[in-house]
């Protein structure tokens, strides 16, 4: 798996030195500054400590099964145009190294719902999408009818649906609908409605999160 994130500081100076020092017990295998200059800082075949506590699918310690990629950004304002090509060239070298499936480059967020929200609102996961290298629901997913009856936004469907996609750290249907959100429709607040359960069931459907993992 990758596992992306922000740093939450304000330079990427500031995070190599939090993420170098080993008394405070944080690490990463990239960091990515803003003007795209990419340090190695962990071996990819070595653990980083990225992840904490979480799950991602049957994967509960997410830090022995990922590469963690730390982007320095404040979490308040747009990723630099230099630094996403970076990202994007490094995770295309990725997932040729280790065969990672682009359902499973994920974000802090997804596998630690509720606990962490990087690489938040702000990054674009459908450019990722668009190049191979993330998911995105399709368009009618999207769009669902005008006679789909929104009594169909049932919270227990869309907690198995959720868990069946990647998201199992947690059963919370409020804590999942943020994050969730957050990834695939940063602009809508409001209770689970139905193109939430239109996204989510093409989703859980064609990436069922453990059925291509490497173990299967």
């Amino acid at each position: 798996m990758v596992v992306i994130h922000y740093t939450a500081m304000t330079t990427a100076r500031a995070a190599a030195d939090t993420l170098c020092n080993p008394d405070t017990e944080v690490s990463a295998h990239y960091l990515i500054a803003e003007d795209g200059e990419v340090l190695s800082l962990v071996p990819e075949a070595q653990r980083a400590w990225h992840a904490g506590a979480g799950a991602w699918g049957q994967v509960t310690d997410v830090n022995s099964r990922s590469i963690g990629i730390e982007l320095a950004n404040t979490g308040y304002t747009p990723f630099a145009a230099p630094q996403m090509d970076a990202l994007t060239e490094l995770l295309h070298g990725l997932k040729l190294r280790w065969d990672i499936r682009p359902e499973r480059i994920i974000g802090h967020s997804d596998m630690a719902p509720g606990r962490k929200i990087d690489p938040g609102a702000r990054f674009d996961w459908r450019r990722l999408a668009l190049e191979g290298l993330s998911v995105w629901p399709s368009s009618a997913a999207g769009a669902p009818s005008s006679q789909e009856n929104p009594q169909e936004a049932d919270d227990a469907r869309f907690v198995a649906l959720m868990a069946a996609f990647g998201y199992t750290a947690t059963p919370d249907p409020a804590v999942l609908l943020k994050s969730f959100r957050m990834r695939f429709r940063p602009r809508y607040n409001g209770p689970l409605d139905a193109t939430d359960m239109a996204m989510i069931t093409d989703l859980a459907g064609r990436f069922p999160v453990d059925v291509n993992a490497a173990w299967a």
